[in-house]
């Protein structure tokens, strides 16, 4: 029994943080997808046809993240024409210098899907919550990346739609 009580705490610890990273890791790869699938919509030209909003991306990706994101309300989307690809620059829309618990999108939401032969830039964030954080320590033992404890996720494509007209 005293063995038990000695290893229990630690072999506990090491589950946990397994099971942790394994569900972060797979929601990032969820989160991948279902951009993917719903920006599929854009480059066929299906999206611009139904005339879809922000509101009905961000819904069409939310559809597909099987559960796994509580709020997708949560979800930061930005979807913007660019003149070619080599200009398609990402910025994650967050503030990592900001200490506070309450750090807002640094960048406004938009969608523009563009038109047949556009290039679009399909960017899709998330502010994960992370269960055992680590953090704590005084080092980066966490997978939080953000100062209230949660990890930044995000999603970017870039892709030439179509030439629907």
């Amino acid at each position: 029994m005293i063995e038990f009580a000695l290893l229990a705490m630690p072999f506990f610890a090491i589950m946990t943080a397994i099971l942790q990273t394994s569900l972060v890791f797979m929601s990032g790869q969820i989160l991948e997808s279902a951009v993917q699938d719903a920006s599929r919509m854009i480059r066929t030209g299906q999206a611009q046809t139904r005339k879809d909003t922000l509101a009905s991306f961000r819904s069409n990706v939310c559809d597909r993240l099987y559960g796994l994101f509580s709020d997708c309300s949560g979800l930061h989307v930005r979807v913007s024409v660019v003149s070619n690809f080599q200009s398609a620059t990402v910025e994650p829309p967050v503030d990592w210098t900001c200490k506070t618990e309450d750090c807002g999108w640094t960048k406004d939401e938009n969608y523009t899907p563009g038109a047949g032969s556009n290039v679009v830039l399909v960017q899709v964030y998330y502010k994960y919550p992370v269960l055992l954080n680590l953090n704590f320590l005084g080092g980066s033992l966490g997978l939080s990346n953000l100062h209230d404890g949660r990890r930044l996720l995000g999603a970017v494509t870039v892709f030439r739609n179509e030439p629907f007209t």
